[in-house]
C-alpha cells in the first residue's frame, strides 16, 4: 500500500517564465520528503472545500511558510508579523479539523505547528528575538540555521527520534528558519520539544485529555531541509498502519524506528 499524503499548499504570488501570477505552490523539499519515505505526495490548495480531498487521502503534511493572522489568536499584528493570506489560515484549519476527525495520521512543520496550536486555542508568540533576546532560531533569508533541542523521551516525538542517551534524554540539532513560536500551548496538547531558550519545538496531543493514541506530530524545525528522514518515514508508517487495519489507534508508531 503506497499512501497517498496531502500537502497543503501556499497561496502567494511566483513568477516563473514571463508570468507574475498568483500561485498555489509547495517547496520541492516536502514532496521530495513524501516520496522518499514511500509516499504520493498530493498538492492541496488553499480554496473554500478543500478539506473533502481529506476522505481520499492517506496522511495530512502542513508545511511552514508565513505568519499566520494575528486575529485567529485574538491579537493585534507586530510590525514584523508577515505574509500573512488568511485564505491559507482558514484552509489549513480546515484541513487539520477533517483530518483528525477521520484519524488520519498529520505531521505538521514550522508554521504547520503553529496551525495545530491556534486551532486549539492557543496564541503565538509573534517575533522571538524580542523576547528572547537573540536570532539563533531564525537565519538569513533563504537559508536555514541550526539549533540543539531537547526532546521527552517517552513521547511519541522521542519514540521515533529515540533511543534515549545516557541519562534518559534525547538531544537532536535541528534545521531552523521561523520568527515566531508558540505562546500559550493549546487546549489537549502537550509540550515534548524545547530549545535551550526554553521555546516549545514540538508538541503532540496528551493522551490523558485524548484518551487514546494516534499520530498528530507538530514540530517548529524544518525536517525537509535535514537529513534525517525518520518524521517522513514514521508519518508513512502511520499511514499504511491505519489503511491496512482501518483502526485509528494502528497510526501511532510501534517504536523509533518506525
Amino acid at each position: 500500500m503506497t499512501p497517498h499524503v496531502g500537502i497543503s499548499a501556499y497561496g502567494e504570488p511566483a513568477r516563473w517564465g514571463p508570468w507574475d501570477r498568483p500561485a498555489a505552490l509547495v517547496p520541492m523539499s516536502y514532496p521530495e520528503a513524501v516520496a522518499a519515505a514511500g509516499g504520493v505526495p498530493v498538492v492541496l490548495p488553499p480554496l473554500p472545500g478543500i478539506e473533502e480531498a481529506i476522505s481520499r487521502l492517506d496522511a495530512l503534511m502542513l508545511p511552514g511558510g508565513g505568519d499566520i493572522d494575528p486575529a485567529a489568536y485574538g491579537a493585534d499584528p507586530h510590525p514584523l508579523t508577515e505574509r500573512v493570506y488568511p485564505a491559507r489560515d482558514r484552509a489549513e484549519r480546515a484541513l487539520l479539523a477533517a483530518a483528525r476527525d477521520a484519524g488520519i495520521p498529520v505531521l505538521a512543520i514550522c508554521r504547520g505547528l503553529q496551525i495545530v496550536n491556534v486551532s486549539s486555542g492557543g496564541t503565538l508568540r509573534q517575533h522571538l528575538p524580542d523576547e528572547v533576546g537573540h536570532h539563533d532560531h531564525d537565519s538569513p533569508a533563504g537559508t536555514y540555521g541550526s539549533h540543539p533541542v531537547r526532546i521527552a523521551a517517552d513521547s511519541l516525538l522521542g519514540r521515533i527520534l529515540g533511543p534515549p542517551e545516557p541519562g534518559g534524554e534525547i538531544h537532536a540539532a535541528v534545521p531552523t528558519s521561523h520568527h515566531q513560536a508558540i505562546g500559550r500551548l493549546g487546549q489537549g496538547l502537550v509540550a515534548t520539544a524545547w530549545a535551550d531558550d526554553g521555546t516549545i519545538e514540538a508538541v503532540e496531543p496528551d493522551p490523558a485529555v485524548t484518551g487514546g493514541p494516534g499520530f498528530l506530530l507538530a514540530v517548529q524545525w524544518h525536517p525537509e531541509a535535514g537529513d534525517d528522514p525518520r518524521l517522513f518515514r514514521a508519518l508513512i508508517a502511520a499511514a499504511r498502519r491505519r489503511a491496512a487495519s482501518g483502526n485509528r489507534a494502528a497510526a501511532e508508531p510501534l517504536d523509533s524506528r518506525a
